[in-house]
């Protein structure tokens, strides 16, 4: 995944050395020499993720995060500060004004990238959400409402520790801050903890006597119930291989032993705020637009919704250069099925097609039902090749496992044909990206149903065969 990175340093030499380094690796970078300067790019770009220098004259990185953690357009900004500090002390100090992260002076590379596209995963995930909460906002419905940061009260966190006296220690740690602990020893009682309530933090040890930690991370994010709950993981020092793994599987923050309980603490601290800000939104979302933009039928979002949404996905090419693409769906004879088994059949498969689908995205895609058996898929940052291997998965999953209905004493075999379009361009409309994803799906019925057609991209003539589209 690419960000837009804005690094801040007084040294030149440092601020060459990490753009060189991000922009080969394809991020894309912009500079600042100073906190002021930064604190106004930073408003004025929203860059992804801010690596941020500690000792600079005038303003120093720790007051250069207050005044972004104050300011509402850009309080959500992950931030990474850079410095030659290592006491705990200083750690703490910025955490608590704000930072995401902390790198240690020289930069470890795989430390750096690692740390990089997993906030920039968050971000995208955060911003989706925020942006879905402004659209219906914009749409007027319901009162407005603001996502403003929940306070720090005490979260319920599950302790995976297999060292009794670690563990021991770290309980006593969270418990004198008022959180409640969950203490297991392996990753089967970890999952099983999840399930008896709300869990705002998984602490997790990289070593688990004989079971592998990062194992059970992956578990973690696997599992709808615990999708969204952060991961802190535990580890020794020099074990940045395993970090960097960890980090892909989606671990949201670490610490390093020994543990120091103001780190740990302050650590906790953002993460189960996270956690909460996560779920304002998100129930706040669902309050405001389950009766306006929601298809009564399959819970997913209705054509009115889907196009506000459209229309601001195309609308953000132009600040960050990424594609939008666009999957348009149809189920195949699905006539046949109203016709033979009812309507309550009909609706049967239009509920289970939804809810295959959504199991199946990323949290920042957007399903929508488009009208009848019609389904709109949005998936923002995506390129056409991309979008192509996400259908053909979706065209397998519906085809491959028969639909359970009411009216039917055995399973119906269900298929669907799929048209996918790609935009780059900020100035082309959602009627005409739509109109390119449903002629690919006309194109993908007259070859026969049930496969992939994809809309060459930048005007070529359109070309498919088989069951998944070539792209021209």
């Amino acid at each position: 995944m690419t960000a837009r990175i804005l690094v801040v340093d007084d040294i030149a030499a440092n601020v060459r050395l990490l753009e060189a380094k991000l922009m080969a690796e394809y991020f894309e970078v912009v500079t600042a020499s100073d906190g002021p300067s930064a604190l106004e790019i930073a408003a004025k770009q929203s860059p992804d993720i801010i690596l941020l220098d500690v000792m600079m004259p005038g303003m120093d990185g720790f007051e250069v995060a207050r005044r972004l953690k104050a300011d509402p357009v850009t309080r959500h900004i992950p931030i990474v500060m850079v410095t030659a500090l290592t006491d705990t002390e200083d750690r703490v100090r910025g955490l608590e004004a704000g930072a995401d992260d902390f790198l240690s002076k020289p930069i470890n590379d795989v430390a750096l990238f690692a740390r990089v596209r997993s906030l920039a995963r968050l971000k995208v995930m955060m911003d989706e959400l925020r942006l879905r909460h402004e659209t219906s906002d914009e749409l007027d419905f319901g009162e407005e409402s603001s996502a403003a940061e929940e306070g720090d009260e005490p979260g319920h966190i599950v302790l995976v520790e297999a060292a009794d006296f670690l563990a021991e220690k770290l309980i006593g740690y969270l418990g004198d801050a008022g959180h409640a602990v969950t203490r297991v020893t392996t990753g089967a009682a970890a999952l099983a903890a999840a399930q008896d309530r709300d869990t705002d933090l998984f602490i997790v040890a990289l070593r688990l006597g004989a079971e592998d930690g990062l194992r059970l991370c992956s578990q973690l994010r696997s599992h709808e119930l615990t999708r969204h709950v952060p991961i802190l993981l535990m580890l020794d020092d020099g074990e940045l291989q395993e970090l960097a793994k960890g980090l892909d599987l989606g671990v949201t923050d670490y610490l390093i032993r020994p543990i120091d309980r103001n780190e740990l603490r302050a650590r906790v601290r953002t993460q189960v705020r996270r956690r909460r800000y996560h779920d304002r939104l998100r129930n706040m979302l669902e309050t405001s637009v389950s009766l306006a933009y929601v298809d009564g039928l399959t819970g997913v979002y209705n054509r009115r919704y889907m196009n506000a949404h459209l229309d601001r996905k195309i609308m953000e090419i132009g600040e960050g250069g990424r594609p939008v693409s666009v999957v348009m769906l149809d189920i195949d004879h699905f006539k046949r099925v109203n016709d033979t088994y009812g309507h309550a059949s009909g609706d049967d498969v239009l509920k289970e097609l939804a809810s295959r689908i959504r199991e199946s995205i990323r949290d920042f895609d957007l399903l929508a039902r488009y009208g009848g058996e019609e389904f709109v898929l949005i998936m923002p940052h995506t390129a056409a090749d991309i979008a192509v291997s996400v259908a053909e998965r979706l065209r397998g999953c519906l085809a491959d496992r028969p639909f359970e209905v009411s009216g039917s004493a055995a399973p119906l075999p269900v298929t669907a044909s799929f048209g996918v379009a790609t935009t780059s361009d900020p100035n082309e409309t959602a009627e005409s990206l739509l109109d390119r994803a449903d002629q690919a799906l006309y194109q993908a019925k007259a070859n026969g149903r049930n496969q992939v057609f994809c809309a060459t991209v930048a005007g070529a003539p359109e070309a498919g065969t088989g069951r998944s589209a070539a792209l021209g």
